[in-house]
């Protein structure tokens, strides 16, 4: 085992702080992006996995809090809690609009739940080693996760396509608030990893075990939405389209994401190369729903 960790690219640790944000679902329509259900849907993924998924997050880290010792990581680790916990609460809130419009998602959602309470939830173990080894697979887990958060944070920073296509604002507003936290402290979880492990077999062995997750359940999940949307007559859900919808912009582009593996892989690898912290940061000082004024 070893905790010796890669340098930053930069130094941009800013304190992170959970923001109280507020959006207004009445007058988003249920294909937010005109004309791209596909789209649409293969995003609003996130609002199933999302609140179910930072939950436990949170719980996690809060088990992990007795391991820190580095006292300015406890205090990242503490605003990454908030911040998460935030982010659970913003999607769930979703959910109820899209009921509303016909399109009732507990059928997934139940199983994503259950898939972060009971598969990766916490395990009857003995005190020891035991229960530490599977503490540790489940932060090294999340470091891996938050890989692609950042990766997907920067990208709906940048998605001028979504803009150009008349993406509904609040919707939008909620992507790239969430998208610049994850930015932001997008250092954190690996940071904890390194700080508690740093084992370069386990940041591989739960890198597969979370990337392969991850595409299960947001094709998955796709392919829910796209079957069961009112408004379609003949929904369905390829990878053909995802990666159509990635060369168009309106969608991260697949050779972007597989690029984006030998990067975490990368022995020399820090969050810091992924994203701006002065973009995530001027995003959430002009953010209506971040600022409380909800549209």
């Amino acid at each position: 085992m070893s905790n010796t960790q890669p340098a930053p690219v930069a130094s941009e640790r800013i304190e992170l702080k959970a923001r109280n944000v507020a959006f207004e679902w009445t007058d988003t329509p249920l294909h937010w992006l005109p004309g791209h259900p596909f789209a649409t849907h293969t995003i609003n993924v996130l609002h199933l996995l999302l609140p179910a998924g930072e939950r436990w997050f949170v719980h996690v880290y809060k088990q992990a809090l007795p391991l820190i010792t580095d006292d300015r990581l406890r205090e990242d680790v503490i605003g990454f809690i908030g911040q998460e916990a935030m982010h659970a609460a913003a999607h769930d809130d979703v959910l109820p609009h899209l009921r509303r419009q016909g399109l009732d998602p507990t059928p997934y959602t139940a199983q994503v739940d259950w898939m972060f309470e009971k598969l990766l939830g916490d395990r009857t173990l003995p005190p020891g080693r035991a229960r530490r080894w599977w503490l540790l697979e489940r932060i090294a887990m999340i470091a891996a996760i938050e890989h692609y958060t950042a990766f997907l944070g920067n990208w709906v920073l940048n998605a001028d396509e979504l803009d150009r296509r008349g993406a509904d604002p609040v919707m939008l507003d909620l992507l790239r608030w969430h998208g610049a936290e994850e930015v932001e402290h997008r250092s954190v979880a690996f940071e904890l990893f390194m700080h508690v492990d740093g084992s370069y077999r386990r940041r591989v062995r739960t890198w597969a075990s979370a990337f392969t997750a991850l595409v299960f359940l947001w094709q998955r999940g796709a392919r829910f939405f796209m079957e069961n949307d009112p408004t379609l007559t003949a929904g369905r859900a390829s990878f053909g389209q995802f990666y159509r919808a990635g060369r168009e912009g309106v969608l991260p582009s697949t050779p972007d994401m597989l690029r984006s593996i030998p990067r975490y892989l990368s022995r020399a690898y820090h969050p810091s190369q992924e994203g701006s912290t002065s973009q995530a940061a001027a995003y959430l000082a002009a953010s209506p729903g971040a600022n409380g004024r909800a549209r």
